[in-house]
């Protein structure tokens, strides 16, 4: 039994409370009430049937921390105390179109001394369909389930599998995604585009793939994900190689082999 600490034993429990009901709207997926919040930008009542739960659960374990969620927003906790940051169904397009592709995403952030807030200390991205459980916690390693996860060992760009996403109607920039694919798409074994930044992530410290590129992200999607791939060997940045664009969800995450490559040609493409 791996060892880890009790809030990673509440973010799973809060994960799996709200997953069967998840999965009970995911195959009545055509009956569900669906909302637009902008173009391109839905939310169903799965959403927000699953967020009040894990609100719910994990309110109950820490009820003076407060939360970022996607679907409520920002709820203020007692001062000095960490926030959750939580999305309940990262992946609601493909969610929406029978794609079994979704996870739930839960991070907990520290704030800063002088207000703010700073480091993401554990980590859960959780596969509803799959019962896979990614979690880490700063400091002590990256975890599928009962697995410790390591980034691939690739180090030929030529070998690499990278994932993306792609600008769509509403989001995104598409002219500089063109660029940064007439850069990167001729270096590599292949790009995928699999819809979940949250899952991409996870999958990149799972060694599933060797790289991911993505901006105009928001923080839910990727803060448990990052500290995954940090905590399984791989490095995070922005498209420049620095850390200033993550909080406005740019994200370029790769193996320790990979990402200088990987870096080089999304920076130079913007250039």
């Amino acid at each position: 039994m791996v060892s880890h600490s009790g809030l990673i034993t509440v973010m799973q429990r809060a994960a799996r409370k709200a997953a069967p009901r998840i999965r009970r709207d995911f195959g009545e997926v055509e009956q569900l009430q669906v909302s637009r919040k902008g173009p391109a930008d839905f939310v169903s009542m799965a959403d927000e049937r699953a967020e009040g739960t894990l609100l719910d659960e994990l309110r109950h374990a820490r009820p003076d921390w407060g939360f970022l969620m996607e679907e409520a927003g920002a709820i203020e906790g007692a001062p000095g105390k960490p926030r959750w940051v939580l999305d309940p169904i990262d992946g609601t397009s493909n969610f929406l179109h029978g794609i079994p592709h979704f996870a739930i995403s839960i991070a907990v952030q520290e704030p800063k001394p002088g207000g703010g807030w700073g480091d993401v200390t554990q980590g859960l991205v959780y596969q509803p369909l799959t019962d896979e459980s990614y979690w880490a916690e700063k400091g002590r390693g990256a975890w599928l389930n009962e697995r410790r996860l390591r980034v691939s060992s690739r180090v030929d760009l030529a070998d690499a599998l990278v994932a993306t996403g792609i600008p769509y109607k509403g989001h995104g920039h598409l002219e500089r995604f063109r660029k940064i694919l007439d850069s990167v798409s001729p270096e590599v074994a292949g790009i995928r585009r699999f819809g979940s930044a949250a899952l991409d992530l996870a999958w990149v410290a799972a060694g599933r793939f060797d790289g991911f590129w993505e901006e105009d992200l928001q923080y839910w999607d990727i803060a448990a994900g990052m500290l995954l791939v940090r905590e399984a060997g791989g490095f995070i940045t922005d498209f420049r190689g620095g850390d200033s664009g993550l909080a406005q969800g740019q994200v370029l995450a790769a193996t320790d082999h990979i990402h200088s490559r990987l870096h080089k040609l999304v920076a130079g493409a913007l250039r």
